[in-house]
């Protein structure tokens, strides 16, 4: 578990830009279940979440279709939360970050930590920005 105040910069970050964080295993299950898009960005402390995660999953946001609900899991802070997360997301391995769009509950895309570390967040938002054009209204 991480210090309170070391990850809340990094909350706000997303929180800032419209994403709720969740905390619990029922939050997950509930947002997860409804209708449309979610985005869940698994959010962490490294650095290519700094540096790339959360600032593609924010400038994603900035096309003209994007998900109907915006959500995040903080990986090593929201235990019970990310693990439920993670469950919707098999046959993916955990993975911190990652970044998941569902569909009507339905995974139907998903970058993991090997697909964010290393490329511009530009490119993580183009990715997303593409999956957005095929699976959002």
């Amino acid at each position: 578990m991480y210090p309170p105040e070391l990850v809340k910069p990094m909350q706000l970050e997303l929180e800032n830009a419209g994403f709720t964080s969740l905390h619990t295993a029922q939050e997950v299950e509930k947002v997860l279940a409804q209708d449309g898009t979610t985005l869940v960005v698994v959010n962490s402390v490294c650095g290519c979440a700094a540096g790339t995660c959360r600032p593609g999953a924010v400038a994603s946001l900035k096309f003209d279709k994007v998900p109907t609900n915006l959500v995040t899991v903080f990986a090593g802070v929201d235990s019970e939360a990310t693990a439920k997360a993670r469950e919707f997301m098999i046959p993916f391995p955990p993975s911190s970050p990652a970044i998941a769009l569902f569909k009507d509950g339905a995974l139907v895309h998903m970058l993991e930590r090997h697909h964010i570390e290393g490329r511009p967040a530009e490119v993580i938002a183009s990715n997303l920005a593409a999956a957005y054009d095929e699976y959002c209204n």
